[in-house]
């Protein structure tokens, strides 16, 4: 049944499609149409990271009774964009004996593999900059780009702290990866398909993590903790552990160059959650139950891309929530989770979800009245 979606987006950018291909060549329509996307991501990637940036503050004041930012603009509101400003205009201190390309080139590859993985998530209906049928090993490759730029800070600084913290988050990101792709891949074998936006629509009647019970449930909880690992945030956050290693792989590194990191940080953390909300938690789509189309219908007045918002933000809040509730772990003690808990576990898991979807134990299958998309 098609629902009525007063609020959705999709009809406004159709209307520019048929506008500028009814008065432009095809290739200057495409062009711009590119052009339109590519500053449409660029502009939602800052304004989400400032939103971030806020958000945390806040978040950590309430958990340790302060009030956060509250000076700059309406309960602070404005503190992210005075910030922002403060670090664009800040000077940039120039090291002795770096290797001078080097160094200046790895922040561009931590930005620009965030912003690429970035531009793979699906916000809402027809809101998705790229849809490849291998979406998921996309999103794990491009992302995985980014350890690369640490690597490389670590390496071109000329500073032993920063190459230590560089070689500890070039073990720890590598080392999680593995259990992050293997949850997801668990998702990919009860759904058969890579595309976000299939898995998405796969979703209508029932979310992956219920659809596949214990299996996807545990694959959830191991692909949160993993990302929370790749992100470099506490407990997680040995390579920039201030009492050992200062700042660590980006110790050197000031302006707006410090700032690249301090931005994929932020919007990594955002990807892990938005990538989690998608594969896992319906991604875009309301609650639908199958049969009931009144409620259906009232569900999908509410727009796409603020069911996704809310569900990232959750978890999101997640995130904050274990940031600021556990100390930081010893190097030692976090790769023994990776190694010897969280990769046996998975492993196991994905032939665990093999033999629930051979076997048919899905709820799709064993209802498909209820949860099937037919």
């Amino acid at each position: 049944m098609n629902y009525k979606q007063p609020l959705e987006l999709n009809g406004l950018l159709l209307q520019l499609d048929l506008f500028l291909r009814g008065n432009l060549p095809p290739f200057w329509a495409s062009l711009i149409e590119g052009l339109l996307i590519l500053i449409a991501v660029l502009a939602a990637y800052a304004v989400i990271a400032l939103i971030l940036i806020y958000a945390e503050r806040k978040v950590t004041a309430f958990f340790q009774a302060r009030l956060g930012p509250n000076r700059v603009g309406k309960y602070g509101s404005i503190q992210s964009i005075a910030d922002m400003i403060k670090i664009l205009i800040k000077e940039i201190i120039h090291i002795n004996r770096v290797d001078r390309f080097l160094f200046y080139a790895a922040p561009f590859f931590v930005i620009c593999a965030s912003v690429m993985a970035f531009g793979a998530i699906p916000f809402g209906q027809g809101l998705q900059a790229v849809d490849f049928n291998i979406g998921i090993v996309y999103v794990l490759a491009v992302s995985s780009l980014g350890i690369i730029g640490v690597l490389l800070a670590g390496w071109s600084s000329n500073n032993k702290y920063s190459m230590i913290g560089a070689m500890r988050s070039g073990a720890q990101f590598i080392s999680y990866e593995l259990s992050a792709a293997f949850a997801l891949m668990t998702i990919v074998v009860m759904t058969g398909t890579m595309q976000l936006s299939e898995i998405v629509e796969n979703q209508r009647y029932a979310w992956n993590i219920f659809n596949g019970h214990i299996p996807a449930i545990v694959a959830f909880v191991i692909y949160l903790i993993s990302g929370h690992a790749e992100t470099n945030r506490g407990p997680f956050d040995l390579p920039e552990a201030e009492g050992e290693l200062t700042a660590g792989y980006h110790t050197e590194y000031s302006g707006m160059q410090f700032g690249f990191y301090y931005l994929a940080e932020y919007l990594n953390m955002f990807i892990i959650a938005a990538v989690a909300t998608t594969v896992f938690l319906g991604g875009w789509m309301p609650i639908q139950i199958k049969g009931m189309d009144t409620f259906n219908q009232i569900m999908w007045y509410i727009p796409s891309y603020v069911w996704f918002i809310v569900k990232t933000a959750i978890l999101v809040f997640v995130s904050l929530w274990v940031r600021w509730s556990f100390p930081r772990l010893r190097i030692d003690l976090l790769l023994n989770l990776e190694w010897k808990y969280l990769l046996p576990i998975n492993l196991v898991n994905i032939l665990i979800m093999v033999l629930t979807v051979l076997a048919g134990w899905t709820l799709t299958d064993l209802f498909p009245n209820l949860f099937g998309n037919g």
